[in-house]
């Protein structure tokens, strides 16, 4: 491993450099050489199939397979920005400036382009900040912080940059969260859990809501250990609290789906204030017994309570991500989404410091929406996002209008109709995706659309 003098090699750039290349040269070359990179696993200017080209692509070799030769499927990407512009303007990488959010735009849309399908990581740096995306099939989320990069710890950085890609997580823990009851969180988390089973994909699901609705929906009891006790006693081994939901087939035989976590009924005992007082590090102590699943599982999803407690306050604390279910026709559930995407996940962003977790955008879970009520939706979501927007200054668009673009605001929203399969699978304590062809097809859809590449 070749180990830099990171010192020199940024006393070498000027403080106002503008020329980008300069900063591929004498600063990003030598970062991917720090992360493992020989010269011919290094592609600059590779092309992503969308007719861009990323500064840099990375991957190692494969016995003949010399990747500066075939130019396929690359592990990392890099793209590098200048210190300022040709005017002298600071170029400003810090997390929230336009600068970073185009640049950060710019990575994901490379990460998700059709060259790039086996990439895992992705950098964008202009010797001054620092920033690791990490890509699980259609999601890009941060793997660390846009960190300012210093002498004395430029070091820190690159070793924990080359740990992560080294040694990358296989699942996207995944909350369903929304700060209000009744939008089918509960029945989203099965059904998603049950069609990414149908694609191929090992899932666990974690019941930690003190309700119960999803161990109780799928009949099952806790396993020879119970979660909620491994948040106190980290003696006890959280691998056994894992149980097979395996309901039995047409053969007369159980047929293994996923896994679960299930609920335990003492969580009902306990007030938020003593609970959060009996467990060390608190909120953040799910997210360190999740660990133990990261290598094993593709996806981890979370069934949390509806009430920004110790309990919603873990689950979203564990994740990568947010998935929030709405009701089109319920105003507090489109307000309550706003509250979680504004207020809940940058709190735990902050306590966190990693990045960490983001929001996906909303979408409908229920009733068919006629167009005079998809019309009075969308009139108190321009609301919602209006008055967000000149109050506080946060975009709440691309949470409710992902499809928007700048002089085209495209409002289309996701939508998951509900069936009365999906109620009557409650009682048969199986998921309705594997009951009923239409409903798979829409939570398909529903995979397809936050989760699955291609």
């Amino acid at each position: 491993m070749i180990i830099k003098n990171w010192s020199n090699i940024l006393d070498g750039i000027l403080p106002n450099e503008s020329i980008e290349q300069v900063i591929c040269n004498q600063f990003a070359n030598h970062l991917l050489e720090d992360l493992g990179f020989n010269n011919q696993e290094i592609c600059p200017q590779f092309k992503t199939g969308n007719a861009d080209k990323v500064d840099f692509a990375s991957r190692h070799n494969n016995q003949n397979d010399i990747f500066l030769n075939s130019k396929t499927n690359p592990y990392l990407l890099l793209e590098v920005k200048a210190r300022a512009t040709g005017t002298g303007a600071k170029i400003n990488l810090s997390e929230g400036t336009p600068q970073y959010l185009a640049t950060r735009e710019q990575i994901k849309k490379y990460l998700l382009a059709p060259n790039c399908q086996t990439t895992q990581w992705g950098i964008i740096t202009n010797s001054v900040h620092i920033q690791l995306f990490r890509r699980h099939g259609k999601v890009v989320i941060p793997a660390t912080r846009s960190e300012l990069i210093k002498k004395n710890n430029i070091s820190v950085i690159v070793d924990q940059i080359k740990n992560l890609i080294d040694q990358p997580p296989k699942a996207l823990t995944v909350c369903i969260y929304n700060n209000k009851g009744g939008v089918g969180k509960t029945t989203t988390t099965i059904n998603l859990a049950a069609i990414l089973k149908k694609q191929k994909k090992k899932v666990l699901l974690v019941d930690f809501d003190s309700q119960r609705d999803l161990t109780k929906s799928l009949k099952l009891q806790i396993g020879t250990t119970s979660l909620f006790d491994c948040l106190a006693d980290t003696s006890l081994d959280v691998r056994n609290t894992v149980v097979p939901f395996s309901p039995i087939g047409k053969s007369g035989k159980p047929v293994p789906l996923f896994d679960v976590i299930p609920s335990d009924t003492r969580m009902e005992e306990y007030t938020d204030s003593s609970l959060a007082a009996k467990i060390q590090k608190g909120a953040a102590r799910l997210r360190d017994l999740l660990q133990s699943f990261i290598y094993e599982y593709d996806y981890i999803l979370i069934d949390c309570p509806t009430q920004w407690l110790f309990f919603s306050q873990s689950s979203v604390y564990a994740s990568d991500v947010v998935l929030i279910p709405t009701k089109h026709n319920g105003l507090t559930s489109l307000h309550n989404a706003a509250r979680v995407i504004k207020e809940f996940i940058p709190e735990i962003q902050e306590q966190r410091k990693d990045g960490g977790p983001i929001a996906l955008p909303i979408f409908f879970n229920g009733e068919k929406i006629t167009d005079p009520q998809l019309h009075i939706a969308n009139s108190e979501i321009e609301k919602i996002i209006t008055e967000e927007k000149g109050k506080s200054g946060f975009n709440l668009l691309p949470y409710y209008w992902p499809k928007a673009k700048k002089g085209n605001v495209d409002k289309t929203i996701f939508s998951i109709t509900s069936y009365a399969t999906v109620a009557n699978a409650a009682f048969s304590h199986v998921p309705a995706v594997f009951i009923n062809t239409t409903v798979a097809e829409h939570y398909f859809g529903l995979a397809k659309e936050y989760f699955l590449y291609g």
